[in-house]
């Protein structure tokens, strides 16, 4: 990189290329010119706010062009971001000391004078009169701070992290070396905008000149087929349900239609890829996409080293999440954990956590301890069998993976998700999330069976207790990114998992 992606795309109009927004009320388009002109609009309306190079403001709204028009104009003043994602935060004054933001933004209502709707972004950013006059010169540098990005909180508070520049840069560039998006692209983009790597597409839009459409996750499915996007952004659950909507509409056509032609009344006919990761994917599910023609690459990455590893067209292994992007290297601890070491860390501390939880995690360098344990083959693609703290420990002192026991339970159209828990130490009972409601309660008796007969006895699953109502984002079982929350799921299943009595056993 000879300037940073910042600099570049913050300095200069974009030559082409349009962003738009899909709800489920219908679809709002703005050229990027015309995104970069209310974006500076914007910048000049939070100068005559007060807010000042080197400030903080909070973003906690739901995906919008209010949101991207915020992000863009403090990148425009080199002013720090922190971007709270609704659900997990609420929009306080308190929540505004602890994080030190000068303005908080957000789309919910509230009563504190010092918060501001996120509907007056719109307003201000076609205001004529906010044209012409130049903003302060801001340039980033490596290690600058751009955002304050916050953990998936699967467990415990969310760790506060701030993002600098230089990962930022690095991963776009190494992210554009290997899938090449350009004109005639499409991003779709539905996981929160608080989660700053779903930025980052709307930034290589801007960079490259490809569309990119911002969407909810209550609105993806019913955007796709009108927007038609080249690439998805999503996580396996999203793909797995995804799959189950094709396998209705297959078993509905009667083989009058390919699962190709299916598959492209859900996504849109376009599709070039499918990008996945955050949590691992079912090897059933990328088999399945891949031979229906929508190739899926899995990959790795974690707040704390931004993506890691990338599957991609021009280097694929199955079963793999990838060989490490430019600027990474993986390193393989004698324990098999899993470090990662880059060449502009995205920082070598928490902002904000527990005192002794950035020493967990950081060395001195930025090199970061992922807590996952894997390992890499010859050709240096990464496989990963779990976390090092998801190993249960029985009262006959042998080990248990959780990982492979879940995947395999998982592997089944019939279960969504998986978590195994062990009351006692003495049994291993999962709790499983149903594909369908009603939840096919045979399927999931048989589907327990066969993974006891491949499995060895001490990985033997005693029971299985079917969540009802299956795990959501909106009843707290799932994080923003589809993945289960391990202590959420025990606290709502405690009674069931702890009395032998319950569930679907082995006989």
């Amino acid at each position: 990189m000879t300037d940073g992606a910042l600099n570049q795309f913050l300095g200069t109009e974009p030559a082409g290329g349009n962003i738009s927004f899909a709800s489920l009320l219908g679809t709002q388009t703005i050229s990027l010119r015309e995104l970069h002109r209310r974006a500076g609009r914007v910048a000049r309306w939070l100068l005559n706010r007060g807010v000042r190079p080197g400030d903080r403001i909070g973003i906690l709204g739901a995906n919008s062009l209010d949101w991207v028009l915020l992000d863009l104009a403090a990148l425009r003043l080199k002013v720090e971001t922190a971007g709270f994602e609704p659900g997990k935060f609420s929009p306080t004054n308190e929540l505004a000391d602890r994080y030190g933001v000068t303005l908080m933004f957000t789309d919910q209502p509230t009563y504190s004078p010092r918060n501001i709707p996120m509907s007056d972004v719109t307003v201000h950013s076609r205001r004529k009169d906010l044209e012409g006059a130049p903003l302060p010169p801001a340039r980033w540098e490596p290690k600058d701070v751009t955002s304050i990005k916050f953990t998936s909180g699967s467990t415990g508070e969310p760790k506060g992290l701030g993002a600098t520049a230089g990962s930022v840069d690095s991963s776009l560039s190494a992210v554009q070396e290997i899938f090449e998006h350009g004109p005639g692209d499409n991003l779709f983009v539905f996981l929160p905008l608080s989660l700053l790597q779903q930025r980052y597409w709307i930034y290589s839009a801007l960079l490259h000149g490809h569309d990119v459409t911002v969407s909810t996750h209550e609105a993806a499915f019913f955007a796709m087929p009108r927007v038609r996007p080249t690439v998805v952004m999503g996580v396996p659950a999203f793909y797995e349900a995804a799959r189950r909507q094709i396998e209705t509409r297959m078993r509905r056509a009667g083989g009058s239609q390919t699962p190709h032609q299916i598959a492209g009344t859900v996504f849109g006919n376009r599709i070039r890829y499918l990008w996945t990761g955050s949590a691992p994917a079912a090897p059933s599910t990328l088999s399945f996409f891949t031979t229906a023609g929508l190739p899926i690459y899995e990959g790795y990455g974690l707040n704390e080293a931004c993506i890691v590893t990338k599957n991609h067209p021009k280097a694929h292994r199955a079963g793999s999440v990838g060989q490490a992007l430019s600027g990474k290297d993986v390193l393989i601890g004698e324990d098999g954990v899993i470090s990662v070491r880059s060449e502009h860390p995205v920082n070598d501390h928490y902002a904000y956590a527990k005192a002794g939880d950035s020493e967990k995690v950081f060395g001195p360098d930025g090199t970061v301890r992922t807590g996952d344990v894997g390992y890499l083959d010859e050709d240096g693609f990464l496989f990963i069998r779990g976390r090092a703290d998801d190993v249960i420990v029985l009262d006959n002192g042998k080990k248990v993976v959780v990982r492979p026991v879940e995947d395999r339970m998982k592997s089944d159209p019939a279960i969504a998700e998986c978590v195994l828990f062990c009351p006692g130490q003495t049994e291993l009972v999962a709790v499983v999330s149903p594909a369908s409601v009603p939840a096919d309660l045979d399927a999931i008796a048989s589907c327990l069976a066969r993974t006891n007969t491949a499995l060895s006895a001490d990985e033997h699953i005693s029971r299985v207790v079917v969540a009802d109502p299956p795990f959501s984002i909106e009843n707290g079982l799932l994080t923003s990114q589809y993945k289960p929350r391990r202590q959420n799921i025990l606290d709502a299943y405690y009674q069931a998992v702890h009395n032998p009595k319950e569930g679907i056993d082995v006989s």
